[in-house]
């Protein structure tokens, strides 16, 4: 990915930041989208660094009026800066926020739910397009929820759904450019938005006990995945979702076994 240059939303942490520090590890320069957390995104930022890659962070609310413009303005003004030119290689729309069940939701939360997780990526796409080469990657991060049932996360799971109609259509759009668009959908990872469900020790032997893989996720493993989706070796994938749950809730496991 030397020369590349990507954008990954909600970079400061957890799989973010996974992602952000394998496409600088392969090379490319890697713009750090963060919310709020500053901190976060200069650790991320610094990291990279140390291992002899290169990024910087932009800081960017998603989820208001405005939102894709400010970041794209941000985005373009930290480019120039670095590299003279405002050009894109890879897109990983990763940022997102959760909301509650059918009892608990309120208008409020299920408006910013999808104003985050399917409004913000719909419209940067639409800013960045211009300015994304052709034979570019666009990676968005759904979620194994859209085919396992969570209902206490109902809202956050059908904005996911959203993001895999958006990654179908998109790349038939787009296609004619060499830009691929696929998406991947993580399982249960340990990250500060899931925290809750690893907090018990029961919780995460059952979590790991779910996935075919028997064990609990780590960001990179994700991260690894994009890294693939967004390479030259991915170059004849595109319209595809790509479960990277380890197998969690594959089916019904047989109690015993020949293998």
């Amino acid at each position: 990915m030397t020369r590349k240059i990507a954008l990954v939303t909600g970079g400061g942490k957890g799989i973010g930041r996974a992602v952000a520090a394998r496409l600088a590890h392969d090379g490319a320069l890697v713009v750090v989208h963060y919310g709020s957390d500053e901190a976060a995104a200069k650790e991320t930022v610094a990291a990279i660094e140390a291992d002899g890659g290169q990024a910087f962070a932009v800081q960017g609310t998603l989820g208001v009026d405005g939102d894709a413009e400010m970041l794209s303005a941000k985005v373009e003004a930290g480019l120039r800066e670095r590299t003279g030119e405002f050009v894109l290689d890879i897109l990983v729309n990763n940022a997102a926020t959760g909301a509650g069940s059918i009892a608990t939701a309120t208008p409020g939360e299920f408006d910013r739910v999808f104003a985050v997780n399917v409004k913000a990526p719909f419209f940067l796409v639409q800013h960045l397009l211009p300015v994304l080469r052709d034979g570019g990657r666009i990676v968005n991060i759904s979620s194994a929820d859209t085919r396992i049932a969570l209902p206490f996360e109902l809202a956050y799971s059908m904005t996911k759904g959203a993001l895999d109609v958006f990654t179908r259509s998109l790349a038939q759009e787009l296609g004619r450019r060499g830009i691929t668009v696929n998406a991947v959908a993580p399982g249960p990872t340990p990250t500060d938005r899931t925290a809750f469900m690893f907090a018990d020790e029961r919780m995460r032997a059952g979590t790991a006990a779910a996935a075919a893989l028997g064990r609990i996720a780590d960001p990179s493993d994700i991260a690894d995945v994009v890294a693939f989706l967004a390479s030259a070796d991915s170059r004849w994938v595109t319209g595809q979702v790509v479960d990277a749950t380890g197998g969690t809730f594959l089916g019904p496991r047989e109690v015993t076994t020949s293998i």
